[in-house]
Protein backbone atom coordinates (compact mmCIF):
# COMPACT_ATOMS: atom_id res chain seq x y z
CA UNK A 1 0.00 0.00 0.00
CA UNK A 2 2.55 2.49 0.87
CA UNK A 3 4.58 1.79 -2.84
CA UNK A 4 1.24 2.35 -4.85
CA UNK A 5 0.61 5.77 -2.79
CA UNK A 6 4.16 7.01 -3.50
CA UNK A 7 4.13 5.98 -7.17
CA UNK A 8 0.64 8.02 -7.15
CA UNK A 9 2.05 11.00 -5.62
CA UNK A 10 5.00 10.95 -8.15
CA UNK A 11 2.40 10.36 -11.54
CA UNK A 12 0.05 12.41 -10.56
CA UNK A 13 1.75 16.20 -10.68
CA UNK A 14 3.32 15.23 -13.72
CA UNK A 15 -0.28 14.09 -15.63
CA UNK A 16 -1.99 17.48 -14.37
CA UNK A 17 1.00 19.94 -15.40
CA UNK A 18 0.89 18.06 -19.21
CA UNK A 19 -2.60 18.82 -19.49
CA UNK A 20 -2.77 22.51 -17.90
CA UNK A 21 0.39 23.75 -19.78
CA UNK A 22 -0.51 24.85 -23.65
CA UNK A 23 2.25 24.16 -26.28
CA UNK A 24 4.21 27.43 -27.25
CA UNK A 25 3.35 29.09 -30.64
CA UNK A 26 6.03 29.44 -33.07
CA UNK A 27 7.95 32.34 -33.75
CA UNK A 28 6.34 32.59 -37.07
CA UNK A 29 2.89 32.58 -35.72
CA UNK A 30 3.75 35.49 -33.23
CA UNK A 31 5.25 37.20 -35.96
CA UNK A 32 2.23 37.27 -38.13
CA UNK A 33 -0.23 37.93 -35.29
CA UNK A 34 1.62 41.40 -33.82
CA UNK A 35 1.50 42.54 -37.76
CA UNK A 36 -2.31 42.95 -37.60
CA UNK A 37 -1.63 45.83 -35.30
CA UNK A 38 0.58 47.59 -37.57
CA UNK A 39 -0.98 51.21 -38.27
CA UNK A 40 1.14 54.51 -37.96
CA UNK A 41 0.69 56.55 -34.22
CA UNK A 42 -0.36 58.74 -32.68
CA UNK A 43 1.12 61.67 -32.81
CA UNK A 44 1.92 63.72 -29.30
CA UNK A 45 0.53 67.90 -28.91
CA UNK A 46 4.00 69.49 -29.09
CA UNK A 47 5.22 71.71 -26.46
CA UNK A 48 5.75 75.33 -27.66
CA UNK A 49 8.71 76.96 -28.42
CA UNK A 50 10.48 78.21 -25.35
CA UNK A 51 11.47 82.28 -26.40
CA UNK A 52 15.09 80.68 -26.06
CA UNK A 53 14.66 78.60 -29.31
CA UNK A 54 12.75 81.24 -31.20
CA UNK A 55 15.47 83.63 -30.96
CA UNK A 56 17.81 80.48 -32.30
CA UNK A 57 15.79 79.88 -35.56
CA UNK A 58 15.20 83.41 -36.02
CA UNK A 59 18.77 84.50 -35.61
CA UNK A 60 19.91 81.10 -37.80
CA UNK A 61 17.72 82.19 -40.52
CA UNK A 62 18.86 85.46 -40.51
CA UNK A 63 22.15 84.97 -40.89
CA UNK A 64 22.34 81.56 -43.04
CA UNK A 65 22.31 84.11 -46.17
CA UNK A 66 25.41 85.52 -45.15
CA UNK A 67 27.63 82.47 -44.79
CA UNK A 68 29.23 81.08 -47.84
CA UNK A 69 30.91 77.51 -48.95
CA UNK A 70 34.23 77.80 -50.06
CA UNK A 71 36.46 75.80 -52.59
CA UNK A 72 39.88 76.80 -53.17
CA UNK A 73 40.71 75.91 -56.56
CA UNK A 74 44.33 75.52 -57.43
CA UNK A 75 45.56 75.76 -61.14
CA UNK A 76 46.89 72.39 -62.50
CA UNK A 77 47.72 70.73 -65.85
CA UNK A 78 46.49 67.69 -67.48
CA UNK A 79 49.67 65.19 -68.22
CA UNK A 80 48.35 63.84 -71.43
CA UNK A 81 46.35 66.68 -73.27
CA UNK A 82 48.68 69.51 -71.88
CA UNK A 83 44.81 71.58 -71.07
CA UNK A 84 45.32 73.98 -68.06
CA UNK A 85 42.85 72.19 -65.17
CA UNK A 86 41.37 73.77 -61.99
CA UNK A 87 41.74 70.45 -59.09
CA UNK A 88 39.91 71.73 -55.75
CA UNK A 89 42.70 72.24 -53.00
CA UNK A 90 40.52 72.97 -49.92
CA UNK A 91 37.38 73.59 -48.35
CA UNK A 92 35.58 75.77 -45.36
CA UNK A 93 33.65 78.24 -44.55
CA UNK A 94 33.29 82.09 -45.29
CA UNK A 95 30.78 84.95 -44.58
CA UNK A 96 29.50 88.33 -46.35
CA UNK A 97 31.42 91.01 -44.96
CA UNK A 98 30.10 94.40 -46.91
CA UNK A 99 27.33 94.97 -49.83
CA UNK A 100 30.60 95.08 -51.86
CA UNK A 101 31.40 91.39 -52.42
CA UNK A 102 33.87 91.24 -49.70
CA UNK A 103 34.07 87.28 -48.43
CA UNK A 104 36.10 86.62 -45.20
CA UNK A 105 37.87 83.59 -44.23
CA UNK A 106 40.37 82.15 -42.76
CA UNK A 107 44.12 82.36 -44.58
CA UNK A 108 44.79 78.69 -43.97
CA UNK A 109 41.81 77.57 -45.73
CA UNK A 110 43.16 78.97 -49.38
CA UNK A 111 47.10 77.66 -48.25
CA UNK A 112 48.24 74.98 -50.36
CA UNK A 113 50.87 72.95 -48.43
CA UNK A 114 53.28 69.98 -48.80
CA UNK A 115 54.30 68.15 -45.58
CA UNK A 116 52.64 70.05 -43.72
CA UNK A 117 54.82 73.44 -44.83
CA UNK A 118 53.00 76.29 -46.70
CA UNK A 119 54.16 75.98 -50.93
CA UNK A 120 51.91 78.33 -52.03
CA UNK A 121 48.53 80.67 -51.68
CA UNK A 122 45.33 79.56 -53.95
CA UNK A 123 44.18 82.78 -56.11
CA UNK A 124 40.87 81.42 -57.24
CA UNK A 125 38.18 80.53 -55.30
CA UNK A 126 34.50 78.73 -56.00
CA UNK A 127 32.27 80.35 -53.81
CA UNK A 128 28.47 78.62 -52.77
CA UNK A 129 25.98 80.61 -51.56
CA UNK A 130 23.03 80.13 -49.79
CA UNK A 131 20.80 79.48 -52.42
CA UNK A 132 22.71 77.00 -53.86
CA UNK A 133 24.34 79.26 -57.34
CA UNK A 134 28.08 79.17 -57.36
CA UNK A 135 30.20 82.39 -58.31
CA UNK A 136 33.79 83.07 -59.02
CA UNK A 137 36.03 84.98 -56.29
CA UNK A 138 39.79 85.66 -56.15
CA UNK A 139 41.77 86.34 -53.04
CA UNK A 140 42.75 90.31 -52.96
CA UNK A 141 44.79 90.26 -49.41
CA UNK A 142 45.70 88.39 -46.59
CA UNK A 143 47.22 88.00 -43.25
CA UNK A 144 49.76 85.63 -41.99
CA UNK A 145 49.90 87.03 -38.44
CA UNK A 146 45.88 86.77 -38.08
CA UNK A 147 45.06 83.92 -40.50
CA UNK A 148 42.66 86.06 -42.32
CA UNK A 149 42.08 86.19 -46.19
CA UNK A 150 39.36 88.44 -48.03
CA UNK A 151 38.01 87.09 -51.25
CA UNK A 152 36.44 89.30 -53.93
CA UNK A 153 33.19 88.11 -55.30
CA UNK A 154 31.81 88.35 -58.17
CA UNK A 155 28.36 87.56 -57.61
CA UNK A 156 25.03 89.74 -57.74
CA UNK A 157 25.66 92.76 -55.13
CA UNK A 158 22.07 92.09 -54.24
CA UNK A 159 23.55 88.69 -52.94
CA UNK A 160 25.62 89.86 -50.40
CA UNK A 161 24.03 90.27 -47.73
CA UNK A 162 26.58 90.98 -44.55
CA UNK A 163 25.72 90.42 -40.85
CA UNK A 164 25.16 93.37 -38.34
CA UNK A 165 28.52 93.68 -36.73
CA UNK A 166 29.07 93.29 -32.30
CA UNK A 167 32.05 93.86 -30.93
CA UNK A 168 34.49 91.64 -28.66
CA UNK A 169 35.39 93.82 -25.81
CA UNK A 170 31.80 93.78 -23.88
CA UNK A 171 31.62 89.72 -24.19
CA UNK A 172 31.38 87.49 -21.27
CA UNK A 173 31.73 84.33 -20.12
CA UNK A 174 28.69 82.29 -20.30
CA UNK A 175 27.09 84.15 -22.76
CA UNK A 176 25.04 82.15 -25.54
CA UNK A 177 26.79 81.83 -28.80
CA UNK A 178 25.90 80.16 -32.12
CA UNK A 179 28.56 79.09 -34.70
CA UNK A 180 27.36 78.51 -38.29
CA UNK A 181 29.48 76.62 -41.14
CA UNK A 182 30.35 74.01 -43.33
CA UNK A 183 31.53 70.78 -41.24
CA UNK A 184 32.83 68.06 -43.12
CA UNK A 185 31.09 69.61 -46.21
CA UNK A 186 27.59 69.45 -44.47
CA UNK A 187 26.45 73.62 -45.90
CA UNK A 188 25.05 75.74 -43.32
CA UNK A 189 25.04 73.32 -40.07
CA UNK A 190 24.35 75.83 -36.68
CA UNK A 191 25.79 74.90 -33.24
CA UNK A 192 24.85 76.64 -30.11
CA UNK A 193 27.18 76.90 -26.84
CA UNK A 194 28.71 79.47 -24.20
CA UNK A 195 31.96 81.03 -24.09
CA UNK A 196 33.81 79.18 -22.29
CA UNK A 197 36.77 81.61 -21.82
CA UNK A 198 38.40 85.19 -22.83
CA UNK A 199 41.82 86.49 -23.70
CA UNK A 200 43.18 83.22 -25.45
CA UNK A 201 45.52 82.56 -27.93
CA UNK A 202 45.58 80.68 -30.89
CA UNK A 203 48.80 79.31 -32.36
CA UNK A 204 49.51 79.22 -36.47
CA UNK A 205 51.64 77.68 -38.69
CA UNK A 206 53.76 80.60 -38.40
CA UNK A 207 55.33 80.64 -35.29
CA UNK A 208 53.42 83.38 -33.85
CA UNK A 209 49.83 83.56 -31.57
CA UNK A 210 46.96 85.26 -32.29
CA UNK A 211 46.01 87.18 -29.11
CA UNK A 212 42.18 87.59 -27.43
CA UNK A 213 40.73 84.94 -29.37
CA UNK A 214 37.19 83.51 -28.08
CA UNK A 215 36.52 80.01 -26.30
CA UNK A 216 33.54 78.53 -26.53
CA UNK A 217 31.88 75.10 -26.79
CA UNK A 218 29.76 75.01 -29.63
CA UNK A 219 30.36 72.36 -31.98
CA UNK A 220 33.26 73.76 -34.35
CA UNK A 221 35.00 70.82 -36.52
CA UNK A 222 36.85 70.73 -39.98
CA UNK A 223 35.01 72.73 -42.41
CA UNK A 224 34.28 75.28 -40.20
CA UNK A 225 36.90 77.35 -40.15
CA UNK A 226 36.30 80.94 -41.60
CA UNK A 227 32.63 80.72 -40.56
CA UNK A 228 30.48 83.80 -37.87
CA UNK A 229 30.80 83.57 -33.86
CA UNK A 230 27.10 85.20 -33.69
CA UNK A 231 25.94 86.53 -30.08
CA UNK A 232 22.44 85.99 -29.33
CA UNK A 233 21.34 88.85 -30.82
CA UNK A 234 22.91 87.70 -34.40
CA UNK A 235 25.66 90.12 -33.93
CA UNK A 236 28.98 89.05 -35.61
CA UNK A 237 31.59 88.64 -32.31
CA UNK A 238 33.82 86.00 -34.10
CA UNK A 239 35.18 84.20 -36.65
CA UNK A 240 35.84 80.41 -35.99
CA UNK A 241 39.56 79.30 -36.56
CA UNK A 242 40.79 76.39 -34.69
CA UNK A 243 40.00 73.43 -32.20
CA UNK A 244 41.39 71.35 -29.46
CA UNK A 245 41.36 67.81 -31.56
CA UNK A 246 42.10 64.60 -30.18
CA UNK A 247 43.81 62.33 -33.18
CA UNK A 248 42.39 64.09 -35.83
CA UNK A 249 39.28 63.02 -34.45
CA UNK A 250 37.82 66.40 -34.75
CA UNK A 251 36.14 68.94 -31.74
CA UNK A 252 36.26 67.87 -28.36
CA UNK A 253 33.95 70.99 -27.43
CA UNK A 254 36.96 73.43 -27.04
CA UNK A 255 36.82 75.79 -30.20
CA UNK A 256 38.37 79.34 -30.81
CA UNK A 257 37.63 82.01 -32.88
CA UNK A 258 39.37 85.34 -33.78
CA UNK A 259 37.91 88.32 -32.12
CA UNK A 260 35.31 90.69 -34.09
CA UNK A 261 37.53 93.62 -33.06
CA UNK A 262 40.51 92.32 -34.39
CA UNK A 263 38.51 91.75 -37.71
CA UNK A 264 37.54 94.90 -37.79
CA UNK A 265 40.88 96.69 -37.37
CA UNK A 266 42.62 93.88 -40.12
CA UNK A 267 39.93 93.62 -42.72
CA UNK A 268 39.61 97.19 -43.89
CA UNK A 269 43.56 97.29 -44.40
CA UNK A 270 43.35 93.45 -46.59
CA UNK A 271 40.21 95.01 -48.68
CA UNK A 272 42.40 98.54 -49.14
CA UNK A 273 45.88 97.22 -49.57
CA UNK A 274 46.06 93.44 -49.48
CA UNK A 275 48.61 93.37 -46.66
CA UNK A 276 48.57 94.99 -43.42
CA UNK A 277 50.98 98.16 -43.59
CA UNK A 278 54.81 96.29 -43.12
CA UNK A 279 57.92 98.24 -43.48
CA UNK A 280 59.61 98.36 -46.92
CA UNK A 281 62.62 96.89 -46.66
CA UNK A 282 64.00 96.52 -50.27
CA UNK A 283 64.48 92.67 -50.88
CA UNK A 284 62.88 90.00 -51.97
CA UNK A 285 63.15 86.24 -51.29
CA UNK A 286 62.68 82.74 -53.62
CA UNK A 287 60.07 80.47 -52.83
CA UNK A 288 60.75 77.68 -50.09
CA UNK A 289 60.35 75.31 -52.80
CA UNK A 290 62.67 76.60 -55.39
CA UNK A 291 65.33 77.39 -52.71
CA UNK A 292 65.26 73.67 -51.84
CA UNK A 293 65.45 72.33 -55.27
CA UNK A 294 68.05 74.54 -56.70
CA UNK A 295 70.84 75.31 -53.52
CA UNK A 296 69.20 72.37 -50.79
CA UNK A 297 68.64 75.40 -48.22
CA UNK A 298 65.80 73.51 -46.23
CA UNK A 299 66.03 76.58 -43.19
CA UNK A 300 66.01 80.41 -43.88
CA UNK A 301 65.14 82.38 -46.74
CA UNK A 302 67.62 82.87 -50.10
CA UNK A 303 67.45 86.61 -50.78
CA UNK A 304 66.95 86.99 -54.32
CA UNK A 305 66.72 90.60 -55.38
CA UNK A 306 67.88 93.96 -53.36
CA UNK A 307 66.93 97.24 -54.39
CA UNK A 308 69.21 99.81 -54.18
CA UNK A 309 68.91 103.03 -52.15
CA UNK A 310 66.37 101.12 -49.57
CA UNK A 311 67.23 99.65 -46.46
CA UNK A 312 68.20 96.42 -47.38
CA UNK A 313 70.56 97.73 -50.20
CA UNK A 314 72.16 100.34 -47.82
CA UNK A 315 73.07 97.71 -45.56
CA UNK A 316 74.66 95.51 -48.34
CA UNK A 317 72.44 92.53 -48.06
CA UNK A 318 73.42 90.10 -51.23
CA UNK A 319 71.09 88.64 -53.41
CA UNK A 320 71.69 86.17 -56.00
CA UNK A 321 74.82 86.09 -58.06
CA UNK A 322 74.08 86.08 -61.74
CA UNK A 323 76.64 86.89 -64.87
CA UNK A 324 75.88 89.63 -67.10
CA UNK A 325 73.47 87.54 -69.00
CA UNK A 326 71.75 86.81 -66.35
CA UNK A 327 72.52 83.15 -65.98
CA UNK A 328 72.73 81.84 -62.33
CA UNK A 329 76.33 81.43 -60.27
CA UNK A 330 75.41 80.82 -57.05
CA UNK A 331 73.87 81.99 -53.50
CA UNK A 332 74.62 85.42 -52.14
CA UNK A 333 72.42 85.43 -48.71
CA UNK A 334 70.44 83.74 -46.83
CA UNK A 335 68.55 85.19 -43.60
CA UNK A 336 68.86 82.62 -41.03
CA UNK A 337 66.91 84.81 -37.91
CA UNK A 338 65.06 87.96 -37.14
CA UNK A 339 66.13 89.71 -34.29
CA UNK A 340 67.44 86.55 -32.69
CA UNK A 341 64.41 84.35 -33.67
CA UNK A 342 65.27 81.74 -36.19
CA UNK A 343 63.28 82.27 -39.53
CA UNK A 344 61.46 78.75 -40.55
CA UNK A 345 59.77 80.32 -43.65
CA UNK A 346 58.90 83.31 -45.43
CA UNK A 347 55.22 83.60 -44.10
CA UNK A 348 56.80 83.27 -40.50
CA UNK A 349 58.98 86.20 -40.89
CA UNK A 350 55.83 88.00 -42.31
CA UNK A 351 53.34 87.15 -39.80
CA UNK A 352 56.55 88.51 -37.20
CA UNK A 353 56.67 91.82 -39.05
CA UNK A 354 52.80 92.19 -39.15
CA UNK A 355 52.17 91.50 -35.17
CA UNK A 356 54.79 94.01 -34.45
CA UNK A 357 55.64 96.59 -37.42
CA UNK A 358 59.39 97.62 -36.81
CA UNK A 359 59.99 101.57 -36.98
CA UNK A 360 63.75 101.99 -36.46
CA UNK A 361 66.52 99.21 -36.64
CA UNK A 362 65.94 95.45 -37.52
CA UNK A 363 69.00 92.84 -37.34
CA UNK A 364 69.19 89.78 -39.42
CA UNK A 365 71.41 86.75 -38.91
CA UNK A 366 72.70 86.05 -42.58
CA UNK A 367 74.65 83.21 -43.60
CA UNK A 368 76.98 84.27 -46.47
CA UNK A 369 79.43 81.98 -47.48
CA UNK A 370 79.67 79.66 -45.00
CA UNK A 371 79.73 81.86 -42.11
CA UNK A 372 76.68 83.89 -40.30
CA UNK A 373 77.27 87.43 -39.69
CA UNK A 374 74.81 89.71 -38.47
CA UNK A 375 73.54 92.63 -41.07
CA UNK A 376 71.55 96.00 -39.30
CA UNK A 377 69.00 97.70 -41.31
CA UNK A 378 67.45 101.07 -40.70
CA UNK A 379 64.03 101.43 -41.74
CA UNK A 380 63.64 104.85 -40.88
CA UNK A 381 66.04 106.23 -43.88
CA UNK A 382 64.59 106.84 -46.82
CA UNK A 383 61.02 105.13 -46.12
CA UNK A 384 58.25 106.00 -48.79
CA UNK A 385 54.80 107.17 -47.65
CA UNK A 386 52.18 104.61 -48.60
CA UNK A 387 49.77 106.15 -51.10
CA UNK A 388 46.86 107.63 -49.58
CA UNK A 389 43.21 105.98 -50.05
Amino acid sequence: MIRVALAALLVLPLAAQTAVKPAPPTEDATIARFRKNAKPRPVAPAAPLSPEERNTIRRFKEAKSSVVFLSAVSPAQDTKTLEPLKLPAGSGTGFVWDEWGHIVTNHHIITLEDGGKRVADVEEVEITLADGKTYKGRVIGYSFAFDIAVIQAFAPLEAMRPMPLGNSNKLHEGQTVLAIGNPFGLDHSLSRGVISALQRKIDTGYGNQIPNAIQTDAAVNPGNSGGPLLDSGGRLIGMNTAIVATRGEGSVGVGFAIPVDTLNRVVPQLIARGRLELPRMGFETLNAAVALQSFGIQRGLVVSMVEPDTPAGRAGLLPLKVDPQGALLGLGDVLVAYQGVPIESNGQLMAMLELEPPEELVVFDVLRDGKTIQITLNLRKGRKPLPKL
